[in-house]
């Protein structure tokens, strides 16, 4: 049973390298879960299907995000920081990497769209890449770290739920903590994040690289996007005041769903949108977000028959019949054990409750203090989010940079963010562990 986890990761990314659809991998995954645990493959889909709605509320987000973020394109207001990015940097490949970072790690707090604004504002820069000969894998892992960084320090949009949930597991399971040690034990993690960035974008990366065609095995599109040119206007400044809306919204209930129905609503109400235009945008951001959200929704199943089988809860009690009583051993092989459970569930918010139910205990037992608990919770948590094909940061860039056919989500986006993130993160959240 204990091996239950390792062997149907390893399925989930073997295919996943062979260039598998990511939802048959991850499906094939959870059937060898099932079957390794002595269900039947028809009770492995039952419940695959049945735990798929622990991530309903996060699918309807995201679909709601991606009909949001069409909406703000449709005014014209995206076209000025795209036509900016390309007067401002054509020809510096560094500044445009991290100019990018910094644009992504809006996306989390300030603008809170999330991955929805990728497929809009990444698809008009894929043929000033090509001419500058820049990697897109450093676009990648800089797309992927301002969609991780943000929420991994900073208690605010979806840093505070990231931090809540934190709080709320260790609460639950007999650990005291309080939201500011959160945030403190949080910044381990996070320096790795920035680590890994500038080792990819001034290390890794700089050279420059020729995009393959067909490479992301999708059909080649040649034509380049139409960049419009305008100037800033009435529309754009209601724009974002629906913008501020969305996120006043979604800061005080905590709500995605809630902050982007409102962002939709006030952009028709002010006429921002056409009410006409009503079913395309909401098409357009199924279109767009509807196959990450439904990776997520299979993702979901997938993580459901580890936690139900007892798979989870049997690979950390083999575990800790290795671990002693040496922080040191101990903070590390907890850290592999939440890498591997993360990689195959992909989701860093969604794995928090089952990483606290188990580490909490052995944690408290071995005489961690609380804060370097949150550093082991946390950190075990954000390697999910980073080299799972599974993963709304690792899809989210593959959705812009794919869109031309270039671009492969798993050598381009899943490997080199695994690497320059998750060694890091480890790295990173054991010295925080043990010194805290």
């Amino acid at each position: 049973m204990e091996w239950v986890v390792v062997v149907s990761v390893l399925v989930m990314t073997i295919l996943s390298l062979l260039r598998v659809n990511v939802i048959i991998a991850i499906i094939a995954a959870a059937i060898t879960a099932g079957l390794m645990s002595g269900l039947s493959i028809v009770e492995a889909i039952e419940m695959l299907v049945s735990g798929m709605g622990g991530q309903a509320n996060t699918a309807l987000s995201y679909v709601l995000l991606g009909a949001f973020a069409v909406a703000i394109s449709y005014t014209g207001i995206t076209s000025l920081l795209v036509n900016y990015l390309i007067r401002v940097l054509t020809g510096k490949k560094t500044m445009m990497l991290l100019a990018i970072a910094g644009v992504a790690s809006l996306s989390q707090n300030l603008v809170p769209v999330h991955i929805a604004f990728i497929p809009i504002l990444i698809p008009p820069l894929l043929k000033l890449f090509d001419d500058m000969k820049l990697d897109r894998r450093g676009v990648a892992t800089a797309l992927t770290f301002g969609l991780k960084a943000p929420y991994i320090m900073i208690p605010a949009g979806f840093g505070l739920i990231f931090h809540g949930i934190i709080f709320e597991g260790m609460e639950t399971n007999g650990a005291a903590v309080s939201m500011s040690d959160v945030a403190i034990a949080m910044l381990f993690p996070g320096a790795g994040m920035i680590v890994g960035l500038l080792i990819a974008i001034f290390v890794t990366y700089r050279k420059d690289r020729v995009s393959t065609p067909g490479a992301g095995g999708t059909e080649v599109i040649t034509e380049e996007v139409n960049r419009e040119n305008v100037s800033f206007n009435s529309k754009h400044l209601l724009t974002l005041i629906a913008i501020i809306a969305a996120l006043a919204v979604q800061l005080i209930t905590g709500n995605l769903i809630l902050g982007a129905l409102t962002g939709l609503l006030l952009m028709f109400l002010m006429i921002v949108v056409p009410f006409k235009q009503g079913d395309k945008v909401i098409t357009d951001g199924i279109s767009m977000m509807g196959t990450i959200a439904f990776v997520m929704l299979v993702a979901s199943g997938f993580g459901t028959i580890l936690s139900e089988t007892g798979s989870v809860d049997a690979l950390v009690e083999v575990s800790s019949g290795f671990l002693g009583d040496n922080k040191i051993v101990i903070a590390l092989i907890l850290l592999l054990v939440g890498l591997v459970v993360t990689i195959g569930i992909g989701s860093s918010f969604g794995t928090i409750p089952i990483l606290a139910a188990l580490f909490v205990p052995i944690c408290l037992a071995a005489g961690f203090s609380p804060i370097a608990i949150a550093v082991l919770i946390g950190t075990a948590g954000a390697l999910g989010d980073a080299g799972s094909p599974a993963s709304d940061s690792t899809l989210g860039p593959t959705a812009g940079l794919n869109a031309d056919g270039k671009h492969h989500h798993i050598w381009d986006t899943c490997v080199p963010t695994f690497v320059h993130y998750n060694i890091p993160l480890i790295l990173f959240g054991w010295i925080g562990s043990v010194i805290l």
